[in-house]
Formats: structure tokens, sequence, C-alpha cells
């Protein structure tokens, strides 16, 4: 396949929330080389994952100056916020959702207002509608519901791959179609029967949620993990640095 992607996991996405500190925004990113030596970045994460961020990429060989295209599903913080990061790629994100979001007064929930106002005005923005990115081999479409005009990206390659981040954030909500932070249950409901119709249309394609881990469709049409959650939270709780508790989140 002349166009075709391949795609994966660089920071694994988790589906939880801390009493304490409310969302942790722990959210999947993946990075996926294409054609004539593309390589882009499927969402960005957030501030505090930049430094892992940095160190996956540089396992893989890649600066973040080689990273020539940055796509956005949708502008909550833990998904675009990293967006800075990349000096030298094109910036894809959903037009109509980065209208709403500049136009929201500052302090709004899940918004990183800094960080849109500055994407917004920015020269190396791509805005993006549902069908061609302008990517080879890359196409989107809208899928609204956890925010106003979330996109998913469906990537040519064997297999396919559909990065879908917030319209199903976990396996939970891919099988019961609801989902724990909606603007509209009824048209999210719609959004994540879109999404798994897409997902069923291509056997074998792998479907990269925003706080799970990979999944492909099992023979029963099931979704079926392709990885363990490899998640832990360190902690310092004695009277020594030496005195590390370490708390598994698999």
């Amino acid at each position: 396949m002349d166009n075709a992607w391949t795609v994966e996991v660089l920071i694994q996405g988790y589906p939880g929330k801390s009493k304490e500190q409310g969302g942790l925004g722990w959210s999947t990113v993946a990075l996926a080389r294409g054609p004539g030596g593309r390589v882009a970045l499927l969402d960005t994460g957030r501030l505090g994952a930049r430094k892992v961020l940095l160190e996956r990429l540089k396992s893989q060989g890649v600066t973040p100056d080689d990273v020539t295209d940055v796509l956005i599903t949708h502008v909550h913080y833990d998904h675009c916020e990293n967006w800075p990061m990349f000096h030298k790629a094109r910036i894809h994100a959903p037009a109509k959702e980065l209208d709403w979001a500049v136009a929201q007064p500052d302090g709004s929930p899940m918004l990183p207002e800094f960080a849109l106002k500055a994407l917004a005005a920015s020269p190396r923005l791509s805005r993006l509608a549902e069908g061609p990115t302008g990517l080879p081999g890359i196409a989107c479409f809208e899928a609204p519901g956890h925010s106003p005009h979330h996109l998913v990206f469906v990537l040519d390659g064997a297999p396919t791959t559909i990065f879908s981040a917030d319209v199903a954030k976990n396996r939970a909500e891919l099988a019961t179609a609801r989902a724990d932070i909606s603007l509209d249950p009824a048209v999210h409901a719609a959004s994540i029967a879109r999404l798994l119709e897409a997902w069923r249309a291509r056997p074998g394609t792998v479907l990269l949620v925003g706080h799970d881990v990979p999944m492909v469709l099992d023979e029963a049409g099931r979704p079926k993990p392709l990885a363990m959650q490899r998640n832990a939270v360190d902690a310092w709780l004695g009277a020594t640095l030496e005195e590390v508790t370490r708390f598994p989140l698999s």
C-alpha cells in the first residue's frame, strides 16, 4: 500500500480518576510513520507527560523536530497540551472544535486556554473537517458527544488503525455505548455506534482509544485487548526518599 502507515503506542492511556485530583488525564499518544518519510503524532498528551513523551520518542529514534505532523482529535488538555513541542510540524486540529473552545471564557473545565489561543493563531495550523485530512492515507470523521466536534482518525495500513481517543474512552464505554463525560448522551451514543460500525467494517483493524490499551475485535465481535495495563504510581509516604511505595494500576 503506497499510503500505508505503521502505528505504535508511545504512551498508554489509563481509564481512571482520582477522588482527590479528579481526572488523571492519562491519555493515549501514538506515533505513526507513513509515506514520504512522514512522522506523525496522534494526540500529544498533557503537560505532565512531556518528559515521558520525549523519552519514548527518543527510544524510537525520533526527535520533536523530526515530527512532520500532529493530529489532534479534540481540544481537551490531556490530548493537545503538548503541541508546542513540535516546532516544525503541521498541527492538524478540528476547526469547529477549536473555534468553539477559544470562544469559551478562561477557566473553563478541560480547556487549556493559552495553548488553544496560541494554536488558533499559529501559521502551522491545519483546520480539519470530516473527510480527507490532506495527509495521504489518513481520513477523519466527526464523532461528537464527549466534545462538540471530536474527530476520529482512520489510517490506512496493514492493519488499518483507528485512533478514536475519547469517543469511547475505554472498553466499558465501548461495550455499553455510554460515557461518563458527555455533552449529550444521545448524540454520544450515536457517535459510539458510528465508531463501532467503522471498526467492524475492516476486519483486523486496531482501535486505539483514549484511556485504555489497543484493541481488536475477536471472532465473536467483542473487543480484545492487545496489551496489559502497565501503569503504576510511586509514592513517598515515609520519612526518607528511599522509602518508595509502589501502587500497581494494572
